[in-house]
């Protein structure tokens, strides 16, 4: 499948969370907690390898990489609410979400989980 391809569908579904969530964010949210990406990834992962292992360690890491990034969506409304502006609470949000990911990796080093 051509990479061109892959972008408009890609790009396609990220327009259409944001257009909903303009409507009604609820539904928005619904939308965008689907892990959407991830499944794309996993077809056109599959499309370009056919490659079972491949996926298989794919999701499982998602599934590693997904926990601490579950916080940012805490944070950053109640910084919102709290009075802090967009860009630094999104800010925060994603230097928080990368320091987790940095922790997730060494606990799971720990007990010989490889990400």
């Amino acid at each position: 499948m051509p990479v061109i391809l892959k972008i408009l569908i890609s790009a396609c579904l990220i327009a259409l969370v944001s257009e909903l969530a303009k409507r009604s964010p609820p539904l928005g949210a619904l939308i965008a907690s689907l892990p959407l990406v991830s499944v794309l990834g996993m077809i056109w992962l599959w499309r370009d390898t056919g490659d079972n292992i491949r996926i298989a360690d794919h999701a499982a890491a998602t599934f590693w990489y997904v926990l601490p990034s579950l916080p940012m969506f805490l944070v950053i409304p109640t910084m919102l609410r709290r009075g802090v502006g967009f860009w630094p609470s999104l800010l925060v949000g994603c230097v928080i979400t990368a320091l987790l990911y940095l922790a997730t990796v060494a606990i799971l080093d720990r007990f010989e989980i490889r990400l």
